[in-house]
């Protein structure tokens, strides 16, 4: 978890919504660091200084940015963690939380992981601790699913929880929604080859 006194999540709706979208399409397209203040209020038709009523520095668009993301992972995450099912299908819930996470919000997971190294490094601390929980969850059930003897005793938990994040962090630079690829037919090819890989003969 982050420290109490950082801000948390960006905030929903309203004008303060639209600038946080428009950061992100912009962090998402040309970075953090190309993007000015300016290049964001000229994609809202907004002066400068009008932007800074509504947010005070870029820094907080991309924390706000980057928390949302993970706020939403914590909660997606929390059905597999909590079932009471076969490691198997708690693998599957959980890549299917994870991967719907990603696929509903491209563009802000796109931001959380590729310019999360552009924040502070108190910051970058607190991120790096959220994204070791995620991958916690899900070496926690495969580790499950080894002892159980469900999953190959050779299976190296780690990598293969890595392999799993590794694959649906990619999906912002090729997923496209309403494409012939639904969220849910990706999460369950991951898992599919994922199975094939661990699941005891």
């Amino acid at each position: 978890m982050i420290d109490a006194d950082l801000p948390t999540a960006a905030p929903i709706g309203g004008r303060k919504e639209q600038i946080y979208r428009v950061a992100a399409r912009l962090f998402s397209e040309v970075g953090y660091r190309s993007t000015s203040m300016r290049d964001i209020a000229a994609a809202l038709n907004m002066k400068a200084g009008s932007l800074y009523s509504h947010i005070t520095s870029k820094e907080e668009l991309l924390w706000g940015i980057v928390q949302s993301v993970a706020d939403e992972f914590d909660e997606a995450l929390l059905p597999a963690q909590r079932a009471a099912l076969p490691p198997a299908d708690r693998l599957r819930l959980a890549l299917e939380g994870y991967t719907d996470v990603v696929t509903r919000n491209l563009e802000f997971s796109a931001v959380l992981f590729s310019e999360w190294r552009q924040l502070p490094p108190e910051r970058q601390e607190a991120v790096t601790a959220r994204r070791d929980a995620v991958e916690r969850v899900f070496r926690g059930i495969l580790q499950d699913g080894v002892d159980s003897g469900d999953f190959a005793p050779e299976t190296n938990v780690k990598l293969t929880a890595v392999l799993a994040l590794s694959g649906a962090n990619w999906l912002p630079n090729w997923f496209r929604p309403g494409g012939r690829l639904s969220q849910t037919d990706v999460a369950d090819s991951f898992v599919g080859l994922l199975l094939r890989g661990i699941e005891r003969a």
